[in-house]
């Protein structure tokens, strides 16, 4: 029944999307990886996909959780005891000591600029108290993201449990999560990372393996790279240039480094981010008690296409005045929202804020508006 699991998530998983975010690009792009995808990070927009949610082994870009449930934990000037299990961990490492004490913020740098497997077992058995109770608390905070079609089993990746898998779609889920962490943005964006031995005379210093930070792609801000016999090369980057973020994963990609680059460079090209709605008073609302009240705290962009700037439509819905909102401690602090379709489809929505006149607060609300609240294109006041 497993495999019927999968496949049920999968198909959840794949309606979500195409319900939530417009898939259009304007040209394909040549990638090699069996599985792939490049989303606008603050939109979340999907500019390119290939198999994105197909089910597959994810190896190493598994330690984008460990370390954001690291960093979340709020433990990272922590000593961790290295653990004899740690030290036996399996594949790449950091080359930790048992019984040795390293601060948990160096395990993470170690994590994600060298990939240790000794590390992710030492930061799991320290915040999650064991491996199995870091395990949960892995699925825990990927159910919370949204990763409908993962499932974690260890911090490493590491081919050993055949329940460890997930889709290009949810790591860029997850990896969209992490950059809103600056801990983490800055941790996955490091180029050398020096920490202390405290067995030898001399530091640790490690050299982060993704070589599209250190030397080949220079709007590259971060990621994670991953290898294993059964998942093949795995790797998640993140890119920025002027206004557009972007994140890039792909799974099974035997030209990994040249797939991220293509996929960054078209859209680069063929992409703008426009604002949609402007920080700050809306205009287009009549209504007395309303007008030239009604604001957001914070504008709204989106990527788009040449072409596709007109495809916006805003819909705003007020609530209906009460006559107890006298003053500013009786209204509520949100009076209603603004959805923004593209291509017919909601991306966004939006809370509005009222803007209070003190001069006028003390005044009755029917002082300003009799009769009842009439609807008007595109402003709807619900009651």
């Amino acid at each position: 029944m497993k495999w019927f699991r999968r496949l049920m998530a999968m198909v959840l998983a794949t309606a979500l999307m195409m319900m939530n975010i417009p898939q259009k690009a304007e040209a394909s792009v040549s990638v090699s990886a069996r599985s792939a995808i490049l989303m606008e990070q603050d939109s979340g927009r999907i500019l390119y996909q290939k198999d994105a949610n197909e089910v597959r082994r994810i190896a190493s870009i598994t330690k984008i959780m460990t370390a954001i449930l690291a960093i979340e934990s709020g433990k990272m000037d922590d000593m961790v005891k290295v653990s004899d299990r740690a030290v036996r961990a399996e594949g790449s490492s950091i080359y930790l000591k048992a019984g040795e004490k390293i601060k948990l913020e160096d395990l993470v740098y170690g994590l994600m600029l060298r990939s240790g497997n000794d590390s992710a077992v030492a930061i799991a058995e320290h915040v999650g108290g064991s491996l199995e109770g870091f395990g949960f608390l892995m699925n825990k905070k990927a159910e919370e993201i949204g990763m409908k079609n993962t499932h974690f089993a260890n911090p490493h990746g590491l081919d050993d449990h055949e329940d460890h898998y997930s889709t290009a779609y949810d790591m860029a889920l997850l990896t969209r999560y992490a950059m809103n962490n600056e801990t983490y943005q800055k941790i996955a964006g490091t180029k050398v990372h020096r920490a202390p031995n405290p067995n030898e005379s001399w530091d640790r210093v490690w050299k982060n393996k993704n070589r599209l930070l250190t030397e080949l792609y220079e709007y590259c801000t971060g990621g994670k790279t991953g290898y294993t016999k059964r998942a093949k090369r795995t790797l998640v980057t993140t890119a920025s240039k002027g206004s557009l973020n972007l994140i890039a994963v792909t799974l099974n990609g035997p030209d990994d480094w040249n797939d991220h680059i293509n996929m960054y460079e078209t859209a680069f090209k063929t992409y703008d981010i426009v604002e949609v709605l402007p920080e700050g008073i809306i205009d287009d609302i009549d209504e007395e008690y309303y007008k030239g009240k009604v604001y957001l705290k914070h504008p709204y962009h989106y990527p788009v296409l040449k072409g596709e700037k007109d495809k916006f439509k805003i819909n705003i819905e007020l609530q209906k005045p009460e006559t107890e909102w006298k003053d500013s401690r009786t209204m509520p602090e949100v009076i209603g929202q603004a959805t923004v379709y593209f291509e017919d489809q909601p991306v966004k929505k939006l809370p509005l804020y009222y803007k209070h006149d003190k001069a006028k607060e003390d005044k009755s609300l029917l002082e300003y508006f009799k009769g009842l609240f009439t609807s008007i294109v595109g402003v709807k006041i619900n009651g």
